[in-house]
């Protein structure tokens, strides 16, 4: 068995550091410091060498209700490490709960740190927690970044046991596919472990800590997208396994018998996926060598994304049939109804009564005869109706013959639209890369004065003819679940745009790109300042993408700007 990297382990010795509030099966602590870090923390080099890091350094005197920059009031603190503290805060600004890291000013790492936060701030992928905002002020470096309390640590998953397949694929094909768009920009993660994973309520993984995590701490790495693919393997081999593919134990999971190497999840547990067994080797650092296939390792996420697509789809589970419950028979058809009490010795010999026919009752024979007379009384007014239309036909007054009858009760309009709840927008960024994310809202808000703008392009009405928006941009809204969708009403910032919309496949998780919406609500046109369609046959799905491909002018010679102000999905 080849030798493998440790860096995906990120374990030190335990040897005492007591962590404030730390709370491995919550999902809204900033995972930032598993049990595993310690006083004596030693950070590692892609090639799994050790070496010291500073020396213990202390870290700012805060306490709960300390304000920074008058907006983000601290709650509870959750990590103090190495120099650094992680909080619970308020934005009392926004009214909403953010986390928030926290170090000296004069701290070693305090411009790393900065210089990371910003550049992921940049990246504004919707995959990934956001960083919101990353300040130097009175002697502090702190950086806020999103706080998910609906969502669900993958260490809190891991704990209630191994994942069945579609749950492990979906895992790593998400994964994956967030890390490569990030390497694309240049980012890297090098601590992506289960306490940096996140799952919503509707099943969507988010990434947290992105390039800040590893910042923190110091952790570098020469071969960065190795040590982020071996990251994701290691994160499968867990989910398929319940344990953790190092021979040391990690959050909360058991480690591999001593000196056995690395071994197939398959051989681990019975039941496991054979391609996704497969896989997490191809990730993990084994040469890509398992028992059965001599297959290509996974260096980059890239690749490893691009193995996940290959694979044949796993379909989630047929849900678990519940047999009815067994049919019980009254004590009327049982024949206990007023049966007289049987004497001494002699036994009950009274006749079951017998329920009569259908509709040879009193009741019965009464629905008989209105049923008939409605049936008649139908017939004779359809009869009238249509000789006086034959009659009025042939009539030479020259009157108008056209009659006005009430519709009948089969031929009822459907009922109009009506606006559908929408869970949550997102910014269309197939390239990875936004323009204000941060504003997505604002076109599902309810209040038309609100927008979400594009920046000004210069020169070219698609969006300056650059190449990060070859596929243009727009807003995705997510309805929360599949629905029937029966038109789209959307107020667009300016006229002149053009645009479309489009859905996703009904059985779409993450929809990111434009292949991801292959069902058309509108055809591609240039529209006014509403978009308004009302579909013939209603379309299921539960991702709606309004994508504008061209902007209008803003009025200057060169300049060119556009935007959506409200969305209406109709069902």
């Amino acid at each position: 068995m080849a030798e493998r990297s440790t860096a995906a382990v990120d374990v030190a010795d335990n040897s005492g550091e007591k962590l404030l509030a730390a709370k491995a099966d919550e999902a809204t602590a900033d995972g930032t410091a598993e049990a595993q870090d310690s006083t004596d923390r030693k950070s590692q080099d892609a090639d799994g060498r050790l070496h010291p890091s500073e020396s213990s350094l202390p870290t700012p005197d805060l306490h709960s209700g300390h304000k920074l920059a008058r907006r983000y009031r601290l709650e509870e603190c959750i990590t103090r490490l190495d120099g650094f503290s992680s909080w619970r805060a308020v934005d009392e600004k926004l009214r909403r709960a953010v986390g928030v890291h926290v170090l000296p000013a004069d701290h070693p790492r305090a411009r790393s740190v900065l210089a990371a936060a910003r550049s992921a701030a940049l990246l504004g992928d919707p995959r990934f927690v956001q960083v919101l905002d990353a300040v130097e002020e009175d002697d502090l470096v702190y950086v806020v970044h999103e706080w998910l309390p609906d969502a669900t640590e993958l260490t809190s998953l891991l704990a209630a046991g191994p994942m069945e397949a579609h749950d492990a694929y979906q895992l790593v094909s998400q994964i994956s596919q967030a890390m490569a768009a990030a390497h694309r920009e240049g980012l890297a993660h090098l601590r992506l472990t289960p306490g940096a994973v996140l799952r919503s309520s509707t099943g969507q993984y988010r990434i947290r800590g992105l390039t800040v995590n590893a910042a923190l701490r110091g952790i570098t790495s020469d071969k960065p997208q190795r040590a982020d693919t071996e990251a994701i393997g290691a994160l499968l081999y867990a989910a398929l396994t319940q344990r953790w593919p190092y021979e040391t134990d990690a959050y909360g999971l058991s480690g591999l018998p001593k000196g056995m190497g690395l071994i197939a999840p398959d051989q681990v547990r019975a039941g496991v996926h054979r391609g996704l067994s497969e896989l997490a080797m191809r990730a993990l650092a084994n040469d890509g060598a398992t028992a059965s296939r001599q297959e290509q390792p996974c260096t980059t996420p890239d690749e490893l994304a691009k193995a996940v697509s290959a694979m044949p789809r796993i379909r989630p589970p047929e849900p678990a049939f519940t047999a009815p419950p067994e049919y019980q028979r009254t004590t009327y058809q049982q024949g206990t109804y007023r049966r007289p009490p049987a004497g001494p010795g002699v036994a009950a010999t009274a006749p079951v009564p017998v329920p009569p026919a259908p509709l040879q009752s009193r009741t019965g024979k009464a629905l008989k005869w209105a049923v008939s007379a409605l049936l008649i009384a139908a017939l004779g007014l359809g009869s009238w109706q249509l000789a006086e239309k034959f009659l009025g036909q042939g009539d030479d007054s020259g009157t108008d013959s056209t009659q006005t009858t009430s519709p009948s009760p089969d031929n009822k309009p459907l009922a109009a639209p009506k606006p559908l709840r929408l869970d949550s927008a997102l910014e269309f960024m197939p390239s990875g890369s936004g323009i204000s994310p941060e504003d997505a809202s604002k076109a599902v808000d309810g209040d038309p004065g609100s927008a979400w703008i594009t920046h000004r392009y210069v020169g070219y009405a698609n969006f300056g003819n650059l190449s990060p928006r070859r596929d243009g941009s727009g807003i995705v809204v997510d309805l929360g679940s599949v629905q029937n969708i029966r038109g789209v009403e959307i107020e667009m910032f300016r006229g002149g745009q053009k645009a479309e919309v489009l859905a996703a496949a009904p059985d779409a998780t993450a929809p990111s790109s434009l292949a991801d919406f292959p069902q058309h609500l509108t055809k591609l046109e240039t529209v006014g300042s509403e978009l308004k369609q009302t579909l013939d046959k209603p379309v299921r799905a539960r991702f709606v993408l309004v994508h504008i491909t061209e902007l209008p002018s803003d009025g200057t010679s060169d300049g060119y700007r556009g935007g959506i102000s409200e969305i209406s999905v109709l069902g």
